[in-house]
C-alpha cells in the first residue's frame, strides 16, 4: 500500500498533462483515423513514459539506442515507402519535379527564423527539416545533428503529416483564386518503358551521393525500396515490404519516440515554439509550391492548376489526395490526382535532397 502512495505522490500535473497529450494522439488515430498506426503508439508510449516508474522507460530506452539513435528505424521505413511509390506519374511528366524543390522553400524560412528566435544552429536546423513533410528525414537530422529537441522535433513532424488535410486546403485558398482552382488539366501520360523504371532509383541514388551526400543514405534506402518495386522478379518482398515492414517498423518508430515525451523535457516553451515553427515550415512550404505553379503560367501556354504545387511537399499519398479532392469539390469533372501524385513522389526525393543539403550546410559550418 506504501509503494501505491508513493507512486501516486510522485505523480504531478505535468505528467497529468502529458497523459492527456497521448489521449489526444490515440483520439486522432482512433477517431479521426490519422495515421493511426503511428499516432496510436506514439499516445500510448506518451501515457507510459509519464507513469512514476522506470520499467517502461528502460525499455523503450533500449528500442530507441536500438532504433532511432542509429537510424535504423527511419531508413528501413524508407525502403517500405520507397516500395509503395510509382515514380510513373513523374516519369511521364518530368516537370512535376520543379514542384517538389519549390515546396521545399519553408525549410530554409524555418531555419532563418528559428535562428532568430534564439535556437543554435543545430537545433534550427532540425527544427526546420518538420518542413520536410517527412518524419523519417527530420529524425535522421536531428539525430545527425544532435538536437535536444528530437522528442519535439519529431512529435510535429508527424502530427503536421496527419494534419495535411486540415492545414493544405486553408493555406491553397489562401494564395489561389476560384478561377484558377477551376482550371483543368488533362492527363495524357507517356509511355514509361520497363528500363526507365529501373533506371530511375539507380541514378537518382548516384546523382543524390555526387550532390548532397549527407542524403545518399536516405536516398538509397527510399530508392532501394523502388527498385524492388520495379524489377519485377522480388514481388512478394516488394509487398512485404509496403506492408508488413513498413506497419512494423511504424509501430515500433511510434512507441519509441514517445521515449523523448516525458513531461520533464516535453513540456517547456520551447515545445510550443517548436510546433509553432513547424506548422510556419508546412505553411510556406505549400505557399512556395503554389506560387511557383502560379508564376510558370505566366510564360505557358497551356495553363496549370497551381493548386498541384502545393503537392509537392513529401507527405505521400495525403497531399495529392487533397489536391484531388479540391478539385472535384470546384469542379467534379476536374481530376488532378495523376498531376498532383507526380508532384507529390517528387517533393519524396526533394525533401530528403534537402535533409542531406541542410545537414552538410550545418556540418560545414560548425
Amino acid at each position: 500500500m506504501d509503494f501505491i502512495l508513493d507512486n501516486f505522490a510522485a505523480l504531478s500535473w505535468q505528467h497529468m498533462v502529458m497523459w492527456v497529450i497521448g489521449g489526444v494522439l490515440i483520439f486522432l488515430a482512433i477517431k479521426k483515423d490519422m495515421e493511426p498506426s503511428l499516432l496510436l503508439p506514439m499516445g500510448f508510449g506518451a501515457i507510459l513514459v509519464n507513469l512514476p516508474f522506470d520499467g517502461a522507460r528502460e525499455i523503450l530506452g533500449i528500442l530507441y539506442n536500438a532504433g532511432i539513435a542509429n537510424e535504423l528505424f527511419p531508413l528501413l521505413l524508407f525502403i517500405g515507402i520507397g516500395a509503395m511509390i510509382d515514380f510513373g506519374p513523374l516519369l511521364s511528366n518530368p516537370k512535376m519535379l520543379l514542384f517538389g524543390a519549390a515546396a521545399q522553400f519553408g525549410i530554409f524560412f524555418t531555419l532563418s527564423l528559428a535562428s532568430l528566435l534564439g535556437f543554435d544552429l543545430r537545433d534550427a536546423a532540425s527544427i526546420a527539416i518538420i518542413g520536410a513533410a517527412d518524419g523519417p528525414t527530420s529524425i535522421v537530422v536531428a539525430t545527425q545533428l544532435g538536437s535536444k529537441y528530437i522528442g519535439a522535433i519529431t512529435v510535429a513532424a508527424y502530427s503536421y503529416m496527419a494534419l495535411v488535410p486540415v492545414v493544405q486546403p486553408a493555406c491553397i485558398k489562401l494564395v489561389t483564386t476560384r478561377k484558377e482552382r477551376l482550371i483543368r488539366m488533362p492527363y495524357q501520360p507517356a509511355q514509361v518503358s520497363k528500363s526507365t523504371r529501373i533506371l530511375f532509383p539507380i541514378l537518382v541514388t548516384i546523382v543524390a551521393g555526387l550532390v548532397a551526400p549527407a542524403s545518399v543514405a536516405l536516398v538509397g534506402f527510399l530508392m532501394f525500396g523502388n527498385l524492388l518495386r520495379e524489377c519485377g522478379v522480388l514481388g512478394s518482398l516488394s509487398d512485404t515490404a509496403q506492408k508488413v515492414l513498413a506497419n512494423l517498423i511504424t509501430l515500433f518508430l511510434g512507441l519509441t519516440i514517445a521515449f523523448n515525451m516525458r513531461a520533464a523535457d516535453f513540456l517547456a516553451l520551447e515545445t510550443l515554439m517548436i510546433m509553432a515553427l513547424g506548422l510556419v515550415a508546412f505553411i510556406f512550404d505549400t505557399f512556395g509550391g503554389v506560387l511557383v505553379a502560379k508564376f510558370l503560367n505566366l510564360f505557358m501556354k497551356e495553363k496549370m492548376n497551381p493548386m498541384i504545387g502545393a503537392a509537392g511537399i513529401s507527405a505521400f499519398p495525403m497531399s495529392s489526395r487533397v489536391v484531388h479532392k479540391m478539385g472535384l469539390k470546384e469542379d467534379p469533372q476536374n481530376f488532378l490526382l495523376m498531376h498532383a501524385a507526380g508532384a507529390n513522389v517528387s517533393g519524396q526525393i526533394a525533401s530528403v535532397i534537402a535533409g542531406g543539403l541542410i545537414l552538410s550546410l550545418v556540418q560545414a559550418m560548425l
